[in-house]
């Protein structure tokens, strides 16, 4: 397993790859990775010849306010999970070698990325449809594997892959949790013991609303006012948002019906977490 810094050496090592015919999958990160990120790159390692992972903060798809100076990083951490998982290179570039000294262009989309998260933090979108545009650029993968705690986003990315032509297959895996069921992420580590526990009132208000859609309840915001008054049950809990939307437009909808997402965010302490399921009404 090798660990690369420049786009220049990426290239050369992908391209020695494909002339072999061998197929490449790709796992985009920002590191800090934990089992969440290991599955994806597990299902990569097993579904193609070769397996790319990049280790990137991107700064563009951080708001002004947010934490993009304190974000976890630890490459020899995650040096150590990605040779574990089997995967063969890590891309770990500086944002200079990204975004150089006069970069201008950013690739967006609309509709799908207006609401949840994207109505929340304005810029987060467009900075990760540029990075990730670039990624794939870079790395020419055949398949490319997101999860789907950042359901939004992998909405967001089937949506600019299918709209601008990419020939790349994005494959959605599903979510990891802890044992107690909170969804992994690397802002768990902000949590003091106290939010940890608190954090588990995600898990269980979205449970109570995917069991009253499976007995039958098909009101959208009954659903959203049963999930709303669960969380707030946590004096630790701050809800930025509990939403139902379709789950391939990410528009907001009034009856539960075909495909959908069940999308939360809640700060717990200062810590901002999202979380989500996914339901098919067959009726």
């Amino acid at each position: 397993m090798r660990l690369v810094k420049t786009v220049k050496e990426v290239r050369e090592i992908v391209n020695g790859w494909k002339k072999e015919g061998l197929s490449v999958g790709f796992v985009p990160t920002m590191g800090y990775l934990h089992e969440g990120h290991k599955s994806l790159i597990e299902r990569s390692v097993k579904e193609n010849d070769k397996t790319v992972v990049s280790v990137f903060v991107n700064p563009i798809q951080f708001g002004p306010n947010e934490d993009l100076a304190s974000y976890p990083r630890d490459i020899e951490h995650d040096k150590k999970l990605v040779e574990s998982a089997g995967a063969d290179l890590i891309f770990n570039p500086e944002p200079s070698e990204m975004y150089g000294s006069h970069f201008t262009t950013l690739v967006n989309t609309t509709e799908v990325s207006e609401n949840l998260c994207g109505a929340k933090r304005p810029v987060h979108f467009g900075g990760v449809c540029t990075v990730l545009t670039k990624l794939f650029n870079i790395v020419n993968p055949n398949r490319a594997y997101f999860g789907q705690k950042d359901a939004q986003q992998l909405a967001v990315v089937k949506r600019f892959v299918k709209d601008l032509n990419f020939d790349i297959e994005i494959i959605g895996c599903p979510i990891i949790r802890e044992a107690d069921g909170l969804a992994k992420s690397s802002r768990n580590t902000y949590l003091n013991p106290e939010e940890r526990q608190a954090a588990l009132i995600l898990s269980k208000s979205l449970k109570l609303g995917l069991e009253a859609i499976k007995n039958g309840e098909r009101d959208a915001k009954a659903v959203i006012d049963i999930i709303t008054k669960s969380l707030e049950t946590e004096k630790l809990a701050r809800i930025d948002y509990v939403s139902i939307v379709d789950n391939e437009n990410i528009q907001y909808i009034d009856r539960i019906e075909g495909e959908i997402l069940c999308a939360i965010a809640v700060y717990i302490g200062k810590t901002r977490l999202i979380d989500n399921f996914i339901y098919k009404c067959e009726e």
